[in-house]
């Protein structure tokens, strides 16, 4: 063993020693469920340990079950980070890579539940106190002066700005202010009123019927209209496409994320992300605290089938890490796999007993995969998240070492000369790029790392700054999920669900017809209609309190917080329900 993985177990050990006293503490206060009671308790296996499956390893074993996560490839799942292979040197880790840069917002309520009880070493809230609000995010322009918008929140300490600095700002400002012609900001804000005051039949119907980039009229309006207000607020807020995503999803988002950024319904800061590698900062930490409950991990099961027979799941066939298959049974079964993975396993007499299961053939997913570059040197970069929405392939990015005040990144990864990480997620894979002219999933990976370097210096070094050089650039890696780039059959292992109109009514609800079997992930029906980590968290609550209602349990049910709605437009809303049941238009519709 090296120094390198000495130093990895050491680490390890403390949070488990940590995690371990925080769950004893938990269980002599009746916060837990002593070993004697879990052995008669009613078994599950829980199948997928990404966020889904490990919040709902982590609700059922608070409640005294006996749970086993079965995980294909690795715990987190696309939540996870990652070591980028052979890269530690002289006893650093490897350089942290990732599935995609976390983003955990203040709507979301429920994932940072979660987190709050995982315990973390010298954090009183856990987990959760490693969350760290970034000052400010950029719409970064090609061929002008980005904008540089400030988030603030109760505390924070704007960074001093050069003259250079409030001379840049000051013009993109202006230049984005003239370059949306006033008439068309007012439609937009307008379109804004619409839904806000929409029933919720209006919107489950109409608006879930409705493109975004109809809804607003996008195609009748200006290129920065439909860059910035159109691609640009649904790429780097709701990740999703405004061409395809119905409005109920993109604008029920955006009315969260408007109060949150009032104040309103908010568990934080508008945009908050992790002070350290993913896996450091949250996963390891999750991982040690559920087995310290009691929860079994078997890592590179893959779920073949799940048996159905006698109005019952009888057995989830599993293919073990030699490639053998395994016969896994349990009481009770949550299906917590993405849903193109999930319904593979669903068999013809399995969708034939819950219909619901059979519309998940329904629901679509496509490419958002990210791509790390390593650098020699710090890039003057904003700190926080940059959009570059006049990219080919709907680039967004943020630079990470500074966002982790406790680690000394060439001290502590990689081999000491890499000092940042800048991970930027690509979007759009079925575009043309602008250094090859042939699409992402047409370029081999190679090429791909070229085309997004090219398109970050496009948008980052075209009006009279250097932002990123060439000569500082280390290495890069991309998702290994993606594989087969540059052949006629590329695939990617880590798809996104997304939200084309009509597939609301093709969700599925967490308890199934079958009186076992029990979905969670993002792509179940909860009220935040996105594939995010807070809707795979909500589902797994969702999952685990139908299971406790079949099984007639005792114990406390979890709460699922919904989205933030403002009470005070309750009245409007009903005036709506009555014109929409008129057949009328909304009453500030304009059309």
């Amino acid at each position: 063993m090296d120094r390198s993985d000495r130093r990895g177990t050491s680490r390890r050990t403390f949070i488990a020693g940590a995690a371990a006293a925080g769950s004893a503490a938990a269980l002599t206060t009746g916060g837990g469920a002593s070993a004697a009671s879990r052995s008669s308790s009613p078994s599950v296996a829980v199948l997928g340990g990404g966020v889904a499956g490990l919040t709902a390893a982590h609700e059922l074993a608070e409640r005294g079950l006996r749970v086993t996560v079965y995980e294909r490839r690795a715990l987190g799942g696309k939540a996870r980070s990652m070591d980028v292979p052979g890269t530690g040197k002289g006893g650093r880790r490897a350089l942290p890579a990732e599935h995609g840069f976390r983003f955990i917002p203040g709507i979301y309520h429920n994932l940072p539940d979660t987190m709050r009880r995982i315990p973390f070493p010298g954090n009183p809230h856990g987990v959760w106190d490693n969350l760290v609000a970034p000052p400010e995010m950029s719409f970064a322009r090609t061929g002008r002066e980005d904008l540089r918008i400030p988030l603030p929140w109760p505390g924070h300490r704007p960074a001093e700005l050069t003259l250079d600095e409030i001379r840049r700002a000051l013009t993109a400002f202006f230049d984005t202010a003239l370059g949306i012609p006033p008439h068309e900001t007012a439609y937009f804000v307008n379109r804004g009123l619409v839904f806000l005051t929409s029933c919720d039949e209006r919107r489950n119907e109409a608006w879930e019927r409705t493109p975004w980039w109809e809804f607003i009229r996008a195609e009748e309006m200006s290129y920065d209209y439909q860059r910035i207000l159109a691609v640009g607020l649904t790429r780097n807020i709701v990740a999703t496409k405004a061409e395809e995503a119905s409005t109920r999803t993109v604008a029920t988002l955006l009315e969260a994320f408007v109060f949150n950024a009032l104040g309103r319904g908010a568990d934080g800061p508008l945009d908050r992300i992790l002070n350290a590698p993913t896996n450091e900062a949250w996963i390891d930490p999750w991982v040690a605290h559920l087995r310290s409950l009691g929860v079994e991990f078997k890592v590179g099961w893959t779920l073949r089938q799940l048996a159905y027979g006698s109005g019952r799941i009888t057995e989830a066939v599993m293919e073990d890490p030699d490639g053998a298959r395994r016969s896994v049974t349990a009481d009770h079964y949550i299906s917590a796999i993405p849903v193109e993975h999930a319904r593979r396993t669903w068999g013809a007499a399995l969708r034939a007993a819950d219909p619901q299961l059979a519309r998940c053939d329904k629901l679509e997913t496509d490419w958002m995969t990210g791509i790390q570059f390593y650098l020699t040197e710090r890039a003057p970069l904003l700190h926080g998240h940059l959009n570059c929405i006049d990219s080919p392939w709907s680039l967004t990015a943020i630079q990470q070492a500074g966002h982790w005040p406790h680690r000394d990144f060439p001290q502590d990864y990689g081999d000491g000369v890499a000092v940042d990480c800048v991970s930027v997620d690509i979007s759009e894979w079925d575009r043309p790029g602008i250094l090859y002219g042939k699409t992402a999933k047409e370029c081999t990976r190679e090429q791909v790392a070229r085309e997004v370097w090219a398109q970050l210096k496009a948008a980052l070094n075209d009006t009279g700054r250097t932002v990123l050089k060439d000569s500082a650039l280390h290495s890069w890696f991309l998702d290994p999920g993606v594989d087969g780039l540059g052949t006629p059959n590329p695939t990617n292992d880590d798809e996104l669900l997304i939200h084309p109109v009509g597939t609301f009514h093709h969700r599925p609800s967490a308890a199934t017809k079958v009186p076992n079997l029990f979905l969670s992930g993002d792509y179940v029906a909860v009220d935040i209609d996105l594939a995010t980590m807070e809707g795979a968290n909500a589902s797994a609550r969702a999952a685990v309190n139908a299971l406790l209602d079949r099984i007639g349990s005792p114990a406390g049910r979890c709460t699922i917080m919904p989205l933030f709605r403002a009470p005070e437009l309750d009245h409007l809303k009903r005036h709506d329900r009555t014109r929409y049941r008129l057949g009328l238009r909304n009453v500030f519709d304009l059309g």
